[in-house]
C-alpha cells in the first residue's frame, strides 16, 4: 500500500486471499490511478474498509457473504464492483431498493470481467436472432462450485431477450427421451451445458445454427489476469453510473 494521495482512487479488495482476489490486489497496486487501502480475507471485519477511507470496494468473496458486503458498502456511500455470483432476482431487487435510498452510490455486478468474454456474449446475443438454433457450452476448472457459470447464465439471458424481441421461435428439439442432464439446463429457453475439467480456467462457446451453416463465438481465459482490466475499468467507471448496473457491457460503448 502507498502513502495517502487524494488524487488516487482509494480501493478495498474483499476476498483478497482467493485466486481472483489475489490478482485484484496486484492489479490495484499496479494501477497508477489507484491506491489499495485495504485487503480483507475471510473473517476480517468490514469496519477495516471504512477505517481505511475506501471509496471503492471490490467484492470477490463467496455467495454467502457478498450480499452483506455490498449492503455495507452502499450504506456507507462506498461504490462497489462485484464479481461474486449468487445474485438472483430477489437479491437484485433488494439491492435496487437499497440503492434508491443512496442515489449517489453505484454498484456494478459483473458475471465476467474478461473484456473478450463480455464482447463475445454481446455479439452472440445480437447474432442469435438471425439463427434458428442456439446453445451454450461453458467449460471451467473442477474447483468451481457453481454450474452453470454466471457468465453462461448472463449470456443466455441476453440471447433470450434478443430472440424474444425479434419474435424468434424456440430452438427446435425433437428429444422425447433422455438421461437426466443430457440436454443441459434451461435458462430462459436457452440450453446451457457445463464442463468441469482439470487444466481449464474459464471458457465459453455459443453455438448458433441455421440451415447449412453454423456460427460459433468462443472466448478463452487462460489466466485470471485476463479478468483484471475489466475489474479496473469497473472501479474507474462505477462512480459515473449511480444505481445498479448488471454486466460490464453496461460500461462499454458497443455500438449495438
Amino acid at each position: 500500500m502507498t502513502e495517502e494521495n487524494p488524487a488516487l482512487l482509494r480501493v478495498a479488495v474483499l476476498g483478497a486471499n482467493g485466486r481472483m482476489g489475489a490478482e485484484a490486489v496486484k492489479a490495484v497496486e499496479a494501477a497508477p490511478d489507484m491506491e489499495l487501502v485495504a485487503a480483507l480475507g475471510r473473517g476480517d471485519s468490514l469496519e477495516r474498509v471504512t477505517e481505511a477511507g475506501a471509496q471503492f470496494l471490490v467484492d470477490l468473496t463467496v455467495p454467502e457473504s457478498t450480499e452483506a458486503n455490498v449492503r455495507f458498502a452502499v450504506e456507507h456511500g462506498i461504490h462497489a464492483v462485484v464479481g461474486t455470483t449468487g445474485w438472483d432476482a430477489a437479491r437484485l431487487s433488494a439491492l435496487k431498493d437499497l440503492l434508491a435510498g443512496h442515489p449517489g452510490t453505484g454498484v456494478l455486478i459483473a458475471p465476467n470481467f474478461a473484456l473478450g468474454s463480455v464482447l463475445a456474449s454481446a455479439f452472440a446475443a445480437k447474432a442469435s436472432k438471425y439463427f434458428e438454433s442456439v446453445e451454450i457450452i461453458e467449460l471451467h476448472h473442477p474447483d468451481k462450485v457453481d454450474a452453470p457459470s454466471g457468465t453462461a447464465v448472463r449470456t443466455a439471458q441476453l440471447i433470450a431477450a434478443e430472440r424474444a424481441a425479434a419474435q424468434v421461435a424456440p430452438s427446435p428439439d425433437a428429444t422425447t427421451s433422455e438421461l437426466a442432464g443430457a440436454r443441459g439446463c434451461d435458462v430462459d429457453g436457452v440450453r446451457v451445458h457445463s464442463v468441469r475439467l482439470r487444466g481449464l480456467v474459464a471458457h465459453q462457446e455459443v453455438l448458433l445454427g441455421g440451415p447449412g451453416e453454423q456460427l460459433t463465438f468462443r472466448h478463452d481465459s487462460y489466466d485470471r489476469a485476463s479478468f483484471m482490466p475489466g475489474v479496473l475499468l469497473g472501479v474507474r467507471q462505477v462512480a459515473a453510473h449511480p444505481g445498479l448496473t448488471v454486466g460490464l457491457d453496461g460500461y462499454l460503448d458497443l455500438g449495438l
